[in-house]
């Protein structure tokens, strides 16, 4: 059972910056893909973006590069850099594995005011 725990989210104001980090147990993390994914109040769970277990990304449209996603194999830790934020962007983040999901970690609550 693959198992994440999400870490580093917080309160802040539009235009500032954070680093959310997610810790992976249960898998070969090396030879995986890792993805974030997010959901806002109300609404649906989304995907955020991914990266492959050979450090290829790929981002959902709407965040228009203001986020970035990497990995350290050696932490099994994947991250997500999140830059110029919005108050749309105000949800719980989460990461999973996309190719078969798992069991969803509790998250981390990013919140930006305005």
């Amino acid at each position: 059972q693959v198992q994440f725990v999400e870490s580093g989210g917080g309160l802040v104001q539009a235009g500032e910056s954070l680093r959310l980090s997610c810790v992976v147990s249960g898998s070969t993390f090396r030879f995986n893909a890792f993805g974030w994914y997010r959901q806002a109040p109300g609404k649906q769970r989304e995907y955020v973006a991914e990266i492959s277990n050979s450090d290829n990304t790929n981002y959902a449209d709407y965040l228009q590069g203001r986020f970035t996603i990497s990995r350290d194999n050696a932490k099994s830790t994947v991250y997500l850099q999140m830059n110029s934020l919005k108050p749309e962007d105000t949800a719980v983040y989460y990461c999973n594995r996309p190719s078969r999901l798992s069991t969803w970690g509790q998250g981390t609550q990013v919140t930006v005011s305005s």
